[in-house]
């Protein structure tokens, strides 16, 4: 939750609109790059494609496979209120089938922090062995492994800010992020570590990467994730922080070089 200077469309990239199955629009941009493997960017909380913070990574791993990154319900560019990660899955699914329609072999999606649970339950609920446009790999940053965490001064700040329509006038103002008032059902959906469960029984590579100055979620997170995952890969970095806003070009290219089995800047 960092600020939202934007930055223009990437040189070569083409906007994109897409419709989700519970038809809010989605916008989004498409990155071309090397290879037949499309990796799918979602952004965390308070989060938009056109963040230079996403956008940096954006083009630095467009420059190894073609990349599409979305503005999930609720953020930037796109209709609706976010969910805080419930009905988000839908929104990756729908960029999802546009990478198939497009004629992308692979799809690797990369979330961060609420993106990375976003993703995990999409893989979990649109498998493709399903019928669904789905993921063939996902990659989870710095994200939670469990509901309605308040652990730490961040999480709690955000929970007391979305209980409240004071809370919520103040976020859509200060973090332009626009917060559905209505509360989750009972049952709450599939957390992200049944998500990640489901994820690697299916057989889809599943890597977790975590810092350990994260200041939102600690290491019980990703430990509590790759646990519950048997055959998930964890990388716990040390001194990397919290996500798009600290991670560093080096770590980008090793999840870039992970997703598509090509070293940084290979041909």
């Amino acid at each position: 939750m960092t600020t939202r200077r934007s930055v223009p469309v990437p040189a070569g990239a083409e906007r994109i609109d897409l419709r989700t199955d519970d038809d809010v629009r989605i916008a989004g941009v498409h990155v071309p790059g090397p290879g037949d493997t499309a990796l799918l960017v979602v952004h965390g909380f308070a989060g938009s494609w056109s963040q230079e913070r996403v956008s940096v990574i954006v083009e630095r791993l467009a420059v190894r496979a073609p990349v599409i990154a979305i503005d999930q319900r609720g953020h930037g560019q796109s209709e609706g209120m976010t969910t805080i990660g419930h009905r988000e899955p839908l929104d990756v699914e729908a960029a999802s089938v546009w990478a198939r329609e497009r004629g992308y072999a692979r799809v690797v999606t990369i979330g961060f922090s609420m993106g990375s649970a976003v993703a995990l339950r999409h893989a979990a609920l649109r498998p493709r062995s399903e019928g669904h446009a789905g993921a063939d790999a996902v990659v989870a940053v710095s994200g939670p492994a469990f509901w309605y965490y308040r652990g730490t001064p961040p999480m709690r700040w955000l929970h007391r800010g979305i209980a409240s329509a004071a809370g919520r006038a103040y976020i859509r103002t200060a973090l332009g992020a626009r917060v559905d008032p209505r509360p989750w059902p009972d049952p709450p959906p599939m957390s992200p570590t049944e998500a990640a469960s489901r994820i690697t029984e299916m057989g889809v590579p599943l890597l977790i990467v975590h810092g350990d100055a994260d200041a939102f979620f600690p290491i019980d997170h990703p430990v509590a994730l790759h646990e519950a995952a048997p055959g998930s890969e964890l990388w716990l970095e040390e001194g990397f922080g919290h996500a798009e806003g600290a991670i560093g070009a080096d770590l980008v290219d090793r999840i870039g070089t992970w997703a598509t089995g090509k070293p940084p800047y290979a041909s």
